[in-house]
Protein backbone atom coordinates (compact mmCIF):
# COMPACT_ATOMS: atom_id res chain seq x y z
CA UNK A 1 0.00 0.00 0.00
CA UNK A 2 1.32 3.44 -0.97
CA UNK A 3 0.78 5.94 1.84
CA UNK A 4 -0.14 9.43 0.66
CA UNK A 5 -0.26 12.82 2.38
CA UNK A 6 -2.38 15.61 0.85
CA UNK A 7 -1.07 19.15 1.43
CA UNK A 8 -3.77 21.56 0.26
CA UNK A 9 -5.14 24.65 2.02
CA UNK A 10 -8.55 24.61 0.28
CA UNK A 11 -10.70 22.10 2.22
CA UNK A 12 -12.98 21.44 -0.75
CA UNK A 13 -10.09 20.70 -3.11
CA UNK A 14 -8.42 18.56 -0.45
CA UNK A 15 -11.61 16.50 -0.11
CA UNK A 16 -11.89 16.04 -3.89
CA UNK A 17 -8.27 14.89 -4.07
CA UNK A 18 -8.86 12.51 -1.20
CA UNK A 19 -11.96 11.06 -2.85
CA UNK A 20 -10.05 10.59 -6.11
CA UNK A 21 -7.13 9.02 -4.28
CA UNK A 22 -9.22 6.56 -2.30
CA UNK A 23 -10.93 5.34 -5.47
CA UNK A 24 -7.61 3.96 -6.76
CA UNK A 25 -6.43 0.61 -5.47
CA UNK A 26 -3.05 0.40 -3.69
CA UNK A 27 -3.21 3.97 -2.35
CA UNK A 28 -4.18 5.08 1.15
CA UNK A 29 -4.52 8.63 2.48
CA UNK A 30 -2.71 9.06 5.82
CA UNK A 31 -3.90 12.64 6.21
CA UNK A 32 -4.79 15.98 4.62
CA UNK A 33 -3.27 19.19 5.98
CA UNK A 34 -3.54 22.82 4.98
CA UNK A 35 -0.05 24.16 5.63
CA UNK A 36 3.62 23.30 5.27
CA UNK A 37 4.05 23.42 9.05
CA UNK A 38 1.31 20.84 9.55
CA UNK A 39 2.80 18.66 6.81
CA UNK A 40 6.21 18.68 8.49
CA UNK A 41 4.62 17.83 11.85
CA UNK A 42 2.70 14.91 10.35
CA UNK A 43 5.83 13.53 8.69
CA UNK A 44 7.38 13.19 12.13
CA UNK A 45 4.69 10.74 13.26
CA UNK A 46 3.49 9.04 10.05
CA UNK A 47 5.20 7.00 7.37
CA UNK A 48 4.56 8.75 4.04
CA UNK A 49 5.60 7.54 0.59
CA UNK A 50 4.04 10.22 -1.59
CA UNK A 51 2.84 13.80 -1.09
CA UNK A 52 0.20 15.49 -3.25
CA UNK A 53 1.37 19.08 -2.87
CA UNK A 54 -0.22 22.43 -3.59
CA UNK A 55 2.13 25.39 -4.15
CA UNK A 56 0.14 28.44 -3.07
CA UNK A 57 -0.50 28.21 0.67
CA UNK A 58 -0.34 30.64 3.58
CA UNK A 59 2.94 31.37 5.41
CA UNK A 60 5.20 28.92 3.54
CA UNK A 61 4.48 27.60 0.05
CA UNK A 62 4.80 24.16 -1.48
CA UNK A 63 8.18 24.81 -3.05
CA UNK A 64 9.56 25.60 0.42
CA UNK A 65 8.27 22.22 1.54
CA UNK A 66 9.99 20.54 -1.42
CA UNK A 67 13.25 22.24 -0.45
CA UNK A 68 12.79 21.04 3.13
CA UNK A 69 12.42 17.43 1.95
CA UNK A 70 15.47 17.57 -0.31
CA UNK A 71 17.72 19.32 2.21
CA UNK A 72 17.01 16.55 4.70
CA UNK A 73 17.30 13.80 2.06
CA UNK A 74 13.91 12.43 3.07
CA UNK A 75 12.73 9.49 1.01
CA UNK A 76 9.36 11.02 0.16
CA UNK A 77 8.16 11.59 -3.39
CA UNK A 78 6.02 14.53 -4.45
CA UNK A 79 3.40 15.13 -7.13
CA UNK A 80 2.59 18.83 -7.38
CA UNK A 81 -1.08 19.75 -7.90
CA UNK A 82 -1.31 23.49 -8.40
CA UNK A 83 -2.96 26.31 -10.34
CA UNK A 84 0.55 27.63 -11.05
CA UNK A 85 1.11 27.10 -14.77
CA UNK A 86 4.05 29.45 -15.32
CA UNK A 87 7.40 28.07 -16.41
CA UNK A 88 9.24 29.34 -13.33
CA UNK A 89 7.10 27.41 -10.82
CA UNK A 90 6.98 24.28 -12.97
CA UNK A 91 10.72 24.27 -13.63
CA UNK A 92 11.55 24.89 -9.97
CA UNK A 93 9.28 22.05 -8.83
CA UNK A 94 10.83 19.63 -11.31
CA UNK A 95 14.37 20.67 -10.39
CA UNK A 96 13.51 20.04 -6.74
CA UNK A 97 12.49 16.49 -7.62
CA UNK A 98 8.71 16.52 -8.16
CA UNK A 99 7.87 13.29 -9.99
CA UNK A 100 4.84 14.81 -11.74
CA UNK A 101 2.99 18.11 -12.02
CA UNK A 102 -0.78 18.51 -12.46
CA UNK A 103 -2.24 21.91 -13.30
CA UNK A 104 -5.61 22.76 -11.74
CA UNK A 105 -8.25 22.15 -12.83
CA UNK A 106 -7.40 18.62 -13.98
CA UNK A 107 -9.38 15.60 -15.11
CA UNK A 108 -9.65 12.48 -12.96
CA UNK A 109 -8.08 10.46 -15.78
CA UNK A 110 -4.91 12.58 -15.58
CA UNK A 111 -4.85 12.22 -11.79
CA UNK A 112 -5.29 8.46 -12.02
CA UNK A 113 -2.62 8.14 -14.72
CA UNK A 114 -0.15 10.04 -12.52
CA UNK A 115 -0.71 7.77 -9.53
CA UNK A 116 -0.68 4.54 -11.50
CA UNK A 117 2.51 5.58 -13.32
CA UNK A 118 4.07 6.27 -9.92
CA UNK A 119 2.94 2.86 -8.69
CA UNK A 120 4.51 1.11 -11.69
CA UNK A 121 7.77 2.99 -11.22
CA UNK A 122 7.91 2.02 -7.56
CA UNK A 123 7.27 -1.62 -8.44
CA UNK A 124 10.10 -1.46 -10.98
CA UNK A 125 12.50 0.05 -8.44
CA UNK A 126 11.68 -2.73 -5.99
CA UNK A 127 11.94 -5.53 -8.55
CA UNK A 128 15.63 -6.23 -7.93
CA UNK A 129 19.07 -4.84 -7.15
CA UNK A 130 19.84 -3.76 -10.73
CA UNK A 131 17.96 -2.46 -13.78
CA UNK A 132 18.46 -3.17 -17.45
CA UNK A 133 18.82 -0.24 -19.87
CA UNK A 134 15.27 -0.88 -21.13
CA UNK A 135 13.93 -0.76 -17.57
CA UNK A 136 15.88 2.41 -16.86
CA UNK A 137 14.51 4.01 -20.02
CA UNK A 138 10.99 3.19 -18.85
CA UNK A 139 11.73 4.77 -15.49
CA UNK A 140 13.51 7.94 -16.62
CA UNK A 141 12.28 8.55 -20.15
CA UNK A 142 8.88 6.84 -19.76
CA UNK A 143 9.75 4.77 -22.80
CA UNK A 144 8.25 1.40 -23.41
CA UNK A 145 7.48 -0.99 -26.19
CA UNK A 146 4.33 0.84 -27.21
CA UNK A 147 6.25 4.02 -28.03
CA UNK A 148 8.58 2.34 -30.50
CA UNK A 149 5.95 0.67 -32.69
CA UNK A 150 4.38 2.48 -35.64
CA UNK A 151 0.75 2.23 -36.74
CA UNK A 152 1.73 -0.12 -39.58
CA UNK A 153 3.39 -2.54 -37.19
CA UNK A 154 0.34 -4.52 -36.15
CA UNK A 155 1.45 -8.18 -36.35
CA UNK A 156 0.74 -10.18 -39.47
CA UNK A 157 -2.59 -11.99 -39.34
CA UNK A 158 -4.29 -9.30 -37.23
CA UNK A 159 -6.69 -6.59 -38.41
CA UNK A 160 -7.33 -3.16 -36.93
CA UNK A 161 -11.09 -3.70 -36.86
CA UNK A 162 -10.76 -6.89 -34.81
CA UNK A 163 -8.17 -5.26 -32.56
CA UNK A 164 -10.61 -2.43 -31.93
CA UNK A 165 -13.44 -4.85 -31.09
CA UNK A 166 -11.17 -6.75 -28.70
CA UNK A 167 -10.27 -3.63 -26.74
CA UNK A 168 -13.79 -2.20 -26.79
CA UNK A 169 -15.11 -5.44 -25.32
CA UNK A 170 -12.80 -5.03 -22.32
CA UNK A 171 -13.78 -1.36 -21.98
CA UNK A 172 -17.44 -2.38 -21.88
CA UNK A 173 -16.76 -4.64 -18.87
CA UNK A 174 -13.68 -3.14 -17.18
CA UNK A 175 -14.01 -5.13 -13.96
CA UNK A 176 -14.34 -8.52 -15.65
CA UNK A 177 -11.44 -10.95 -16.06
CA UNK A 178 -12.00 -12.74 -19.38
CA UNK A 179 -10.69 -16.17 -20.23
CA UNK A 180 -9.38 -16.52 -23.80
CA UNK A 181 -12.49 -18.50 -24.74
CA UNK A 182 -14.91 -15.94 -23.24
CA UNK A 183 -13.12 -13.03 -24.87
CA UNK A 184 -13.00 -14.79 -28.27
CA UNK A 185 -16.73 -15.52 -28.13
CA UNK A 186 -17.54 -11.87 -27.34
CA UNK A 187 -15.32 -10.58 -30.15
CA UNK A 188 -16.52 -13.19 -32.62
CA UNK A 189 -13.22 -14.87 -33.52
CA UNK A 190 -11.59 -18.22 -32.81
CA UNK A 191 -9.72 -18.90 -29.57
CA UNK A 192 -6.48 -19.39 -31.52
CA UNK A 193 -6.86 -15.98 -33.17
CA UNK A 194 -7.77 -14.40 -29.83
CA UNK A 195 -4.45 -15.53 -28.39
CA UNK A 196 -2.62 -13.41 -30.99
CA UNK A 197 -4.53 -10.29 -30.03
CA UNK A 198 -4.15 -11.06 -26.34
CA UNK A 199 -0.37 -11.43 -26.59
CA UNK A 200 -0.10 -8.18 -28.56
CA UNK A 201 -2.18 -6.21 -26.04
CA UNK A 202 -0.34 -7.71 -23.06
CA UNK A 203 2.98 -6.71 -24.65
CA UNK A 204 1.67 -3.14 -24.90
CA UNK A 205 0.55 -3.24 -21.24
CA UNK A 206 -2.97 -2.32 -22.36
CA UNK A 207 -4.17 -5.66 -20.98
CA UNK A 208 -3.02 -7.55 -17.90
CA UNK A 209 -2.84 -11.33 -17.77
CA UNK A 210 -3.24 -13.50 -14.68
CA UNK A 211 -3.21 -17.27 -14.37
CA UNK A 212 -6.22 -18.82 -12.68
CA UNK A 213 -5.12 -22.12 -11.12
CA UNK A 214 -8.34 -24.09 -11.04
CA UNK A 215 -8.91 -27.00 -8.67
CA UNK A 216 -9.08 -29.37 -11.63
CA UNK A 217 -7.81 -29.21 -15.18
CA UNK A 218 -5.35 -26.85 -16.82
CA UNK A 219 -4.73 -23.29 -15.58
CA UNK A 220 -6.79 -20.60 -17.31
CA UNK A 221 -5.31 -17.32 -18.54
CA UNK A 222 -7.53 -14.37 -17.62
CA UNK A 223 -7.30 -10.93 -19.19
CA UNK A 224 -8.34 -7.53 -17.92
CA UNK A 225 -8.06 -3.97 -19.22
CA UNK A 226 -5.31 -1.71 -17.83
CA UNK A 227 -7.43 1.44 -17.93
CA UNK A 228 -4.55 3.86 -17.38
CA UNK A 229 -2.85 2.65 -20.59
CA UNK A 230 -5.80 2.32 -22.95
CA UNK A 231 -4.95 5.56 -24.79
CA UNK A 232 -1.86 3.79 -26.12
CA UNK A 233 -4.18 2.28 -28.72
CA UNK A 234 -4.06 5.65 -30.49
CA UNK A 235 -0.76 4.49 -31.98
CA UNK A 236 -2.51 1.57 -33.74
CA UNK A 237 -6.11 2.70 -34.28
CA UNK A 238 -6.44 6.07 -36.03
CA UNK A 239 -8.77 8.44 -34.17
CA UNK A 240 -8.94 6.16 -31.15
CA UNK A 241 -8.57 8.88 -28.50
CA UNK A 242 -11.35 10.98 -30.04
CA UNK A 243 -13.77 8.09 -29.58
CA UNK A 244 -13.01 7.61 -25.87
Amino acid sequence: MIRVLIVEDDPMVAQINRTYLESIASFACVGAVGSVADAIALLEIEQVDLVLLDIFMPASNGLDFLRYLRQRCMGVDVIVISAASDIEHIQTALRLGAVDYLIKPFEFRRFKNALQAYEREQALLKSGDTLSQAQLDRLILHQDQSHSVAKSDIPKGMTRSTLQRAVEQLIAEPDRRFSTEEWARKVGISRVSMRKYARFLVDLDVVSCDIDYQTAGRPVYRYRLVESNVLRMDAYLPGWSSRQ
